[in-house]
């Protein structure tokens, strides 16, 4: 029988790797120059947030049981500028920080969820630094997605079920192992 604690850490693991998954499947429909299409003057492209969450990700993750998660190195406001990287490059910023934070998760101990981190000197227990990233990350996955939507248009796949397809899917998909979806 397993824990509360492994249980909870391998559930984030699968869910982690969900959204990360499903951020894929919507960078696959696109080409290059839409990584850079941005919605308004205010808005972020894909890029950006790529840019982003890869920063976070090696900031929050490298070395998360014993450092600050902001690290000194990171440069948060770098993230947020337009920099004219090509799909590739911008594929290999979200490999690298979503391995970071996969592998910190995975190297993670049910014990240690209740040990104290900091993020900006505040304290935080692990588990809580945890739900505070699963809450952030697919923040932004959806606005991926909302963006490729919007480029894509009528040419969307959908990711999920489709409009006007819930019971077809629900009478067929839904009894499929549901834990394939995110292993």
């Amino acid at each position: 029988m397993s824990s509360v604690g492994k249980e909870y850490l391998d559930t984030v693991i699968r869910r982690v790797k969900y959204y990360k998954r499903l951020a894929e499947q919507a960078f696959d429909q696109l080409e290059e120059k839409d990584f850079h299409f941005q919605p308004s003057s205010e808005s972020n492209s894909m890029a950006v947030i790529i840019q982003h969450l890869s920063g976070n990700m090696l900031s929050r993750w490298t070395d998360f049981l014993t450092s600050d998660g902001e690290k000194e190195w990171r440069q948060r406001d770098d993230e947020f500028n337009i920099h004219p990287y090509t799909k590739q490059q911008l594929m290999d910023l979200w490999e690298k920080g979503w391995n970071c934070f996969i592998n910190s998760l995975q190297s993670l101990k049910e014990e240690d969820l209740l040990k104290t981190i900091y993020i900006r000197r505040e304290p935080l227990t692990a588990l809580d630094a945890i739900n505070r990233q699963l809450a952030h990350y697919p923040h932004h996955v959806g606005q991926i997605l909302y963006i490729g939507k919007m480029i894509k248009n009528e040419k969307w796949q959908s990711l999920s079920i489709p409009k006007g397809q819930s019971e077809n899917y629900n009478k067929t998909e839904a009894v499929k192992d549901p834990a394939k979806k995110y292993s």
